[in-house]
């Protein structure tokens, strides 16, 4: 099957997909992830969300990115499910004499898997493509192809002259990896599933509450900047000061080579939603949502934090007195580079187990340690 998804200004990324998953929208997954969306210029994914959000919930969106879909009472206390909708991505940082491009990371990267790869420039006028460049092997010399790749060693060739690339794409340009959702066997695979995968699970599971008398206003939280430091997410907690929230994200799938499950827990494609254990995320949310999962025949597994968790419960369970916060994972190979991979068995578990905790929860819970 050949899926295009569009991204704004009426440009489109080109698709290529086996059968689709109907056990999700892989759809509506497919369009959030073609789109170009690094921490800071959130927009693209941000409308597809929102859009999505405005045929079945009440919209709303921040000055800082963050967008809202949320049912139930208007006026109830809160709860929030937050996933985040923007990637790692790169910014232009100057210009050289040959018209190259130097950048600087926007979030955490390898710059191994960048070599050779095609970047798509969110530039003024109109997106531009290019490359990125990097000496050839064969005019290296013996000791340095030994080195590592080092990201201000690398550059970005648009093919165009010095003068030219000044007049269309300024400093401050950001840059995303030109890859595009696709089908591998069975697993989804794409840039950008750390985390447009979370804003979307959010989204699904508050669709899956429609019709369910909700006790409370539930609100699924399209996040921005988690990847250079959850400040999204402290900031749409202290908007919507809610009672307990859950933050959605990717974590490591331990069955692929090198992954110490001594660490990161046994955590294999199949194995459903992955929730976190540790200091920052509430006890008594983890023991709702493992007993509804149970009653629902929902899999799941359990991975420890010894400390913070790296995702946007940090932030919220920190916000003005603290929201007791869980997280739920979906588990990820190849975590930040062009081609994560995902199991669709497990973005199902989290879209189910967060609707089944939220179905359970009572009108007033106490979530005391």
């Amino acid at each position: 099957m050949a899926h295009a998804g569009s991204i704004a200004g009426g440009r489109r990324l080109a698709l290529v997909s086996q059968q689709p998953d109907q056990s999700i929208n892989q759809e509506f997954l497919f369009d959030l992830l073609s789109q170009a969306a690094p921490s800071g210029s959130e927009r693209r994914a941000a409308d597809v969300w929102k859009q999505e959000a405005a045929s079945f919930a009440r919209v709303s969106e921040d000055h800082y990115g963050n967008v809202y879909a949320e049912l139930g009472p208007e006026g109830a206390p809160a709860v929030a499910l937050m996933g985040h909708l923007d990637e790692i991505g790169l910014i232009v940082s100057h210009i050289g004499e040959e018209g190259f491009l130097s950048v600087l990371g926007v979030g955490g990267w390898d710059p191994q898997v960048l070599v050779g790869q095609r970047i798509r420039l969110l530039a003024p006028g109109g997106d531009i493509v290019g490359v990125i460049g990097k000496k050839a092997i064969h005019v290296m010399e013996a000791e340095e192809r030994k080195n590592a790749s080092k990201l201000e060693d690398l550059w970005i060739d648009v093919g165009l002259s010095k003068e030219d690339a000044q007049a269309r794409i300024p400093v401050g340009t950001y840059g995303v990896i030109e890859q595009g959702p696709i089908m591998v066997g069975d697993k989804i695979v794409s840039r950008a599933l750390d985390n447009r995968v979370g804003a979307f699970i959010v989204l699904e599971a508050l669709r899956a509450l429609q019709g369910t008398e909700l006790k409370h206003r539930i609100v699924a939280v399209g996040t921005s900047q988690e990847e250079i430091g959850v400040f999204g997410a402290q900031i749409s907690g202290y908007k919507l000061d809610p009672v307990a929230g859950v933050a959605v994200d990717v974590t490591h799938e331990t069955k692929q080579p090198g992954v110490n499950e001594k660490k990161y827990g046994v955590v294999p494609f199949g194995s459903g939603a992955n929730l976190s254990v540790g200091p920052m995320t509430s006890p008594v949310i983890l023991r709702q949502m493992t007993a509804a999962a149970q009653a629902s025949g929902i899999p799941y597994t359990l991975s420890a934090s010894g400390r913070y968790t790296g995702t946007d419960a940090d932030a919220l369970s920190l916000v003005r007195a603290g929201v007791p916060s869980a997280v739920v994972s979906i588990p990820n190979r190849y975590m930040h580079s062009p081609s994560e991979m995902v199991d669709s068995r497990d973005v199902k578990a989290c879209i189910d187990i967060i609707a089944a905790w939220v179905k359970e929860l009572e009108a007033e819970p106490d979530f005391t340690r």
